[in-house]
């Protein structure tokens, strides 16, 4: 426990003095932004090519939910790339990984996809490389994100509180 303690601080004391490799940062962010762009398309060719992977059940709500949490990534990442690190935290941490845990929890519950279109939307040579994936698999795989949404969610918001706490004791 003293070890995760410990690394936990270090992470507090290098977010106050600022020595987060910028560039390093910002990398992630585009990789993160790319990604994020590239997976919102595969879903978007989903749904208007009427592939049969949404249900009838994929309403405006679920779309919000679905595709909220790509574009919570997005705004946070694109932050970052502009240098704004600390509101691109805040904005992550007091909203995005709640807003992402939540909406995985209730797409979980009303499940409005059918992963036996997965592949769809791919060409056929490259199908294989998702069409293993059945709904069981994707029920379990999003109990998975779930936890670490979760998980995230709570160590992002000590994090950023004591990081707060040490801006103000170094202020004072």
């Amino acid at each position: 426990m003293g070890k995760i303690k410990d690394e936990f601080y270090r992470l507090v004391d290098k977010e106050v003095e600022g020595n987060i490799d910028p560039y390093a940062d910002r990398g992630l962010s585009i990789a993160i932004v790319v990604f994020c762009v590239l997976i919102g398309l595969y879903f978007v060719f989903h749904q208007t090519g009427s592939t049969g992977f949404f249900t009838e059940s994929f309403g405006t709500f679920k779309m919000f939910l679905f595709y909220g949490f790509l574009i919570y990534w997005i705004i946070t990442s694109t932050l970052i790339i502009f240098g704004l690190r600390n509101p691109s935290r805040n904005l992550d941490t007091f909203g995005g990984l709640l807003y992402a845990t939540i909406a995985i929890a209730w797409l979980f519950v009303v499940f409005p996809f059918d992963f036996a279109y997965f592949a769809d939307v791919l060409p056929d040579s490259l199908r294989f490389i998702v069409q293993w994936i059945s709904n069981t698999i994707a029920r379990v795989l999003m109990v998975l994100l779930f936890i670490v949404h979760m998980f995230f969610t709570v160590y992002a918001t000590l994090l950023r509180i004591a990081v707060y706490k040490a801006r103000a004791r170094r202020k004072a």
